[in-house]
């Protein structure tokens, strides 16, 4: 062979070796490394919650409350935390649901009664009291009616020349209890037909539906809206407890008639 094709053979040979020396020099500084991120981890408490849907009127037991970690930064006041109730599980154990409590929902104080309260006590806001009154298929809306409704109260008398008047004497109050149920069905579509439904009243409340269940005819519950429940519920005929000036009076009633009324001065 010619020295001189020797010599464009090592350049070419030469000349590809630095090309490939090059060209892995440039991929490894063109490489990117990936690495793995790191996953820190949010501090949590244990909170208690509810570990099953709780109706009103249960009671907690261990298969329906424990505690399950909760982000710290959303914990809010009102829950239960073992870092300030360490021993919440043993003592509300027993405790009556005054309020409706989900699946996975922090228990809050303000939703359960003592374990010791009855549960028709428990239920009842302070201030607030439980007030019975006669229904039937005609009155009570058709049995429709379930616990937790809100319902007008309207009573039915007679009037001059027999006729019949109609008057609401409460409004927007809710229903306790149809008989001895205080709480619907789980599916929620049973109806309740009972004879007694029991009422959450004030005490002003409670003198008005005692006097109408003396002077009326019948009591009719009528139904209200889901939508109304945050509307007032404190209204009543107040009428019938007070005189023309709004001073108390006394009411003898007989026959459903008001056969006197006064002041209690007046009566002395």
């Amino acid at each position: 062979m010619k020295p001189a094709r020797i010599i464009i053979l090592a350049v070419a040979v030469l000349s590809a070796g630095v090309a490939g020396y090059l060209a892995l020099q440039l991929a490894r500084g063109n490489r990117i490394s990936v690495a793995k991120p790191v996953v820190e981890r949010e501090p949590t408490i244990n909170v208690l919650v509810a570990t099953q849907s709780l109706p009103i009127g249960a009671r907690l037991n261990g298969d329906s409350f424990g505690w399950s970690a909760w982000p710290e930064k959303n914990v809010v006041e009102g829950f239960i935390t073992e870092e300030n109730r360490p021993d919440a599980v043993e003592k509300l154990a027993g405790a009556v649901v005054r309020m409706p409590i989900f699946n996975g929902e922090p228990i809050r104080q303000e939703k359960i009664a003592d374990s010791n309260s009855k549960i028709m006590s428990s239920l009842l806001p302070a201030g607030k009291r439980a007030v019975s009154t006669e229904i039937s298929v005609a009155t009570g809306a058709g049995g429709f009616i379930l616990p937790n409704d809100r319902v007008d109260v309207i009573m039915v008398r007679e009037g001059d020349d027999d006729a019949k008047i109609t008057e609401t004497i409460l409004s927007n109050v809710r229903v306790l209890a149809i008989d001895q149920q205080i709480q619907e069905s789980e599916d929620g579509k049973k109806t309740v037909v009972g004879t007694t439904a029991t009422l959450e009243l004030t005490p002003d409340q409670s003198k008005v539906i005692t006097v109408a269940q003396q002077m009326a005819e019948r009591l009719q519950l009528a139904l209200r809206s889901v939508a109304d429940a945050q509307e007032e519920d404190t209204k009543a005929a107040d009428y019938l407890l007070s005189g023309g000036e709004g001073s108390p009076i006394i009411q003898v009633i007989k026959s459903g008639e008001i056969v006197r009324s006064g002041t209690p001065a007046a009566n002395q």
